[in-house]
């Protein structure tokens, strides 16, 4: 997963979430990859971005029409893990994004 931290961006579990109109997004030999059409998008020393397995897990569930409460549920029913570090996960991923504007909220 993309790592940082940040108080600009806040997100919600009732929030929907979707990919920005200023990236693209590719599967390319299993691994997914991110490339930023527009400046301002991401950071500068960043061209591409990748996510690991639990990222793209993420990501292709960001849909635009379901809540993050939906996507963790979904995200809980299908991996083992710890109901608390699965949404620990999804927020905080969700929060990076969205600061970087890959992300953007449903309104």
């Amino acid at each position: 997963m993309i790592s940082g931290t940040s108080s600009e961006a806040r997100v919600s579990l009732d929030g929907v979430y979707v990919p920005s109109e200023d990236i693209v997004a590719r599967n390319i030999e299993g691994e997914l990859i991110i490339v930023p059409l527009v400046s301002g998008i991401g950071d500068l020393e960043d061209e591409l971005y990748s996510m690991n397995e639990t990222g793209k897990a993420i990501w292709d569930r960001l849909n635009g029409k379901k809540m993050l409460k939906e996507v963790l549920a979904e995200l809980s029913a299908e991996f083992d893990a710890p109901p608390g570090e699965i949404e620990k996960d999804l927020l905080g991923l969700v929060d990076e994004l969205v600061r970087r504007k890959i992300l953007v909220e449903v309104v």
